[in-house]
């Protein structure tokens, strides 16, 4: 018994180490890492664990929140996603309606989430897109930012912008790194969620604010985007604010496609760019 004891004192000094406190992984990884159901369900008796979902596990700091399954996705459980659109451009100061308490959060990745994350109490909801569908060669990969990261330990990743996609945030106490998509890749992905889930009038107030666009990582970007409706839209609300990095910008060098394209039911045709906008972002902001 004395020797049964000791092994388990040693699996839980060992989840001691590699689960940080307040992260969460699931059941694939416990039994990965050794962890039997029946330890499992002695550690949550005991208070070390609590499972915040079904075949979900946390050690307990706090109140979980929407970057901690974030974080514990991109780093512990090793899955490809970028905190994207909207959401990594209100992380970044870029909304006129800046919030600490986002409802929304908009993960980009080739699959969808795991279905335990939608049971998880966050205060905030999860929207899934394939971030395969808007850029041709994306380079979203395990390696990238806090994709790296080894979390238990404190350290690896790296904060530089890859390929002008992602980049890594500090959050919270321990200043874990959140992945998010950069500034000129996030407008990218909130365009492509106009009409339908983004409106003209919240796309034009956050094109206002991005005032210091990369154009290199812009130029990167516009030729990966396979969206035509996309680039479009980037160049109409680009030359609508006339922000300075658009010098270095010739829309006639990406692939924009023929023919109109209709995105508002009786709106007014921009000449230029060939798509329909509504009749009031017609003229000067």
């Amino acid at each position: 018994m004395p020797s049964v004891a000791k092994r388990t004192n040693g699996k839980l000094n060992q989840l001691m180490s590699q689960l940080p406190e307040g992260l969460l992984v699931d059941s694939a990884w416990m039994s990965d890492h050794g962890y039997s159901t029946g330890l499992r369900s002695q550690y949550v008796s005991a208070g070390w664990l609590e499972q915040p979902a079904r075949r979900v596990y946390r050690r307990p700091r706090g109140t979980l929140r929407w970057e901690h399954v974030v974080i514990s996705l991109q780093t512990l459980l090793q899955q490809v996603y970028l905190v994207g659109g909207r959401t990594a451009l209100e992380l970044q100061g870029f909304s006129h309606y800046l919030s600490t308490n986002i409802r929304e959060v908009h993960l980009y990745g080739p699959k969808p989430l795991p279905g335990w994350v939608e049971h998880l109490n966050v205060g905030a909801r999860f929207h899934y897109h394939n971030n395969e569908k808007l850029f041709q060669n994306d380079p979203i990969t395990f390696g990238l930012t806090s994709l790296a990261w080894d979390v238990a330990n404190n350290e690896g990743g790296s904060d530089d912008p890859i390929h002008g996609s992602a980049k890594s945030m500090p959050w919270g106490h321990f200043e874990w790194p959140l992945s998010v998509s950069t500034p000129e890749r996030a407008i990218l992905e909130m365009l492509d969620q106009l009409p339908k889930k983004e409106s003209f009038h919240q796309v034009d107030k956050m094109m206002e604010s991005l005032t210091t666009l990369s154009p290199r990582r812009l130029s990167k970007l516009l030729r990966d985007c396979k969206s035509v409706k996309v680039k479009r839209l980037f160049f109409f609300f680009a030359f609508r604010h006339n922000h300075r990095w658009l010098s270095h910008l010739d829309p006639e060098a990406f692939d924009l496609g023929s023919g109109k394209r209709m995105l508002v039911k009786g709106g007014k045709l921009d000449p230029r760019f060939m798509i329909t906008i509504p009749e009031d972002l017609d003229g000067q902001p």
